[in-house]
């Protein structure tokens, strides 16, 4: 079975783009949001490509 990233539909505060990285790569989603904190903060980048993400991402759809 194929991995894929999508929107998490319940692990969320915002858009389930945090939620739906951590679910891809196996880690907590505490970290990935303090990831996404540092680069808004750092570089100003993380708030771009959280907004990408969140319009460009599927949501999961229940089977």
């Amino acid at each position: 079975m194929e991995k894929k990233f999508y929107l998490s539909s319940t692990d969320k505060k915002l858009g389930g783009v945090c939620g739906g990285l951590a679910e891809y790569f196996s880690v907590d989603s505490l970290i990935v949001r303090l990831a996404f904190v540092a680069l808004v903060l750092g570089w100003g980048s993380g708030l771009l490509l959280y907004l990408l993400l969140w319009i460009l991402a599927p949501k999961k759809t229940e089977q």
